[in-house]
């Protein structure tokens, strides 16, 4: 939060933006990261709000992974348009308008398929989202460990494929990444 505000106070906001949010980018099955925006910088957002972080998500999407038409979706409890609480089916509706290629409302198990490549969310569920990813590889690491170790075989069988496991390892590194920039603000801030 400190980080934010001085950040507000001291490079000021761009034009059009009310609120700065953080963006992080998440591993899928088609190889380039989906970005979900916000992630914590703001735990109670407005409509309006998610609709900005829908558009500076999608810019960053595009200048940062290259992506030629990025897709953006809101996080919500069901991909059908009436799911959702007052605030996803409110933004939503703005999104609709904007020129973006909105697909409308993703589920939280579409974060790692790449069925879209932002995904639109307040802080809070960012945030809760992001930990339990973390939570979740640390947990993945922790037993594979575990059973690589657990017999001979086991053992064998890693020395023969170490390579993958490091490269499944650093892709699965959240601390790969380095940090969380903050997007809207009148210059570049990594939390």
């Amino acid at each position: 939060g400190a980080v934010m505000a001085i950040s507000k106070n001291v490079l000021g906001m761009i034009p059009g933006v009310d609120r700065p949010a953080l963006a992080q980018a998440f591993p899928t099955i088609k190889g380039k990261p989906a970005v979900m925006v916000d992630v914590g910088a703001n735990v109670d957002s407005s409509a309006q709000m998610l609709a900005q972080f829908a558009v500076m998500g999608e810019i960053y999407s595009r200048l940062v992974f290259h992506t030629e038409s990025p897709t953006v979706g809101i996080l919500s409890i069901g991909e059908e348009d009436h799911k959702g609480n007052e605030l996803t089916k409110s933004a939503a509706a703005l999104m609709k308008a904007l020129p973006l290629n909105f697909i409308g409302n993703v589920e939280g198990r579409d974060l790692y398929t790449g069925v879209t490549d932002v995904i639109v969310c307040d802080g809070f569920i960012g945030n809760v989202a992001l930990k339990v990813s973390e939570g979740l590889v640390d947990v993945i690491k922790h037993m594979l460990k575990e059973s690589l170790e657990s017999t001979i075989a086991s053992k064998i069988g890693y020395v023969l494929s170490r390579q993958a496991f490091k490269d499944f390892r650093k892709r699965m590194d959240y601390s790969e990444y380095g940090g969380a920039p903050l997007l809207g603000v009148k210059g570049v801030v990594i939390i």
